[in-house]
């Protein structure tokens, strides 16, 4: 495989309208618009999502984590399982993993170039303002390459909402939705309900849904479509639930606490928490849940305690509060809400030792700054503001600062990218301290490259290898 061939495949995928990058449009298209012309392209692509059984996965937060909790456990029970998530980190194969293996640059010249043709065939029959988008396609080269490579599962993970997302062209086994909060509200709509009744799109007639939401608004719009749609319905706090044990001593490693996880179908037991944090708690309750769904809905995907702890045991998700280096510690977290902001919060009080601490923040121009800032501020002695380079969403570094004077914050000081911020927060942090960033995946992913020295990575358009 040539560097070339691979430069050539990612400009032509990020070449097309991509909503990650330039943010979804309050007016989203028609259900006919959205989806229909996805059902037309995986029809030509010989409908490979049929031939997949398949976890769907929403929810504001967690959907990521429990979707890999999900498939890590089928992988360790020797079934070869799919794992569709989005945005990515550092490369665009991430998205596309089979038994914890992302998809080869090879693989996906290959793949890009098999769906290529149907690509183009459907956007000449099919009248739009414009071409597929970037996550449509990639989304059917998702769904195409597990069913080719003899995935007998899949855990998919939906990219925004659930209703109109390009993923609920699928069939699944299991519809999950993780929790409900607001985000994307010009979008999905102003309130809990709202959200909830987008992301409730999901379930499917007679199909078994686990729900994670307790708050009662969203909760009760969800189970006004399960019961319309006759989705049999898992719910948490009442079919399953879960309770977390914090550290006895907070470490930075390896003690995440344990999870003592009760279904409708059996008792888990205690099991050590894969990831740190209250909220890694309930989504792998959430998890639990939807493995034994998918058990009583397809037998042979049942699974034992046993195999479910080994694939828990050797599950690693990035950039969620991921421990990236020591002396100072150097904590990177994707939390780009107000609800994941508040998360991390808890986490950083409940798992980590009480040091003094320094903020790196950026966020994007879509999301509740002050909302983020007055979950997390109180737990820093300083804040670096500073932003992301590698997306046009970013909020410029001086507007953070401002929100930070302005909410009373810790001193703040300026760093317009990455890298930079880095080097200000080990200066003025202590080597007994901890320096923790975040406000947005697309900050995670470049301070994490930045730290890791990983040098020329294609995530983007705007990257040369």
């Amino acid at each position: 495989m040539s560097t070339d061939a691979y430069r050539d495949c990612l400009d032509r995928l990020y070449a097309r309208l991509d909503y990650e990058r330039v943010g979804m449009p309050a007016s989203a298209s028609s259900t006919e618009l959205r989806l229909g012309r996805m059902r037309r392209l995986l029809r030509r692509l010989g409908d490979p999502h049929q031939r997949l059984r398949i976890v769907h996965v929403a929810g504001t937060k967690g959907k990521g984590s429990t979707s890999t909790m999900i498939a890590s456990a089928l992988s360790a029970g020797g079934i070869r399982t799919g794992l569709f998530t989005s945005p990515h980190l550092h490369r665009l194969e991430e998205r596309f993993v089979i038994d914890g293996a992302m998809m080869a640059p090879a693989d996906l010249i290959d793949l890009f170039e098999t769906v290529l043709p149907s690509v183009e065939a459907v956007e000449r029959q099919w009248s739009a303002p414009t071409g597929l988008t970037f996550f449509e396609v990639t989304t059917a080269m998702g769904l195409l390459h597990f069913a080719r490579s003899g995935c007998r599962a899949v855990a998919l993970e939906v990219g925004m909402g659930g209703r109109l997302d390009s993923t609920n062209v699928v069939r699944p086994a299991v519809s999950v939705i993780t929790s409900i909060s607001l985000d994307h509200v010009r979008q999905l709509g102003p309130t809990l309900g709202h959200i909830a009744a987008e992301k409730a799109g999901i379930l499917k007639r007679r199909t078994p849904a686990v729900i994670g939401v307790a708050e009662p608004e969203p909760r009760d719009v969800i189970h006004a479509i399960a019961r319309a749609r006759r989705c049999p319905v898992h719910q948490i706090g009442r079919d399953f639930d879960c309770s977390y044990e914090t550290p006895a001593h907070p470490l930075i490693r390896p003690d995440h606490g344990r999870v003592s996880v009760r279904t409708w179908r059996r008792n888990w037991g205690s099991l050590r928490c894969p990831l740190p944090g209250e909220h890694q708690a309930r989504n792998l309750a959430v998890a639990l849940a939807a493995l034994d769904a998918l058990g009583e809905a397809e037998p042979e995907l049942d699974l034992s305690v046993e195999a479910v702890v080994r694939g828990l045991s050797s599950l690693s998700w990035p950039a969620r509060v991921e421990v990236v280096r020591e002396a100072p510690w150097l904590v990177i977290d994707g939390a780009h809400n107000v609800a994941s902001a508040g998360a991390l919060a808890e986490t950083l009080q409940s798992c980590f030792p009480k040091v003094p601490r320094t903020l790196v923040f950026g966020t994007s121009r879509d999301k509740d700054l002050p909302g983020q800032l007055r979950a997390l501020l109180p737990l820093f002695d300083a804040v670096v503001a500073t932003r992301f380079v590698e997306n046009p969403r970013a909020v410029d570094p001086d507007t953070v600062a401002e929100a930070v004077t302005q909410l009373g914050g810790p001193p703040c000081v300026i760093a317009h990218e990455p890298t930079l911020a880095l080097a200000e927060a080990r200066r003025i942090t202590p080597a007994e301290g901890l320096i923790c960033v975040t406000g947005s995946l697309f900050l995670a992913a470049e301070a994490r490259a930045s730290a890791l020295g990983l040098r020329g990575v294609p995530a983007g358009p705007r990257l040369v290898p």
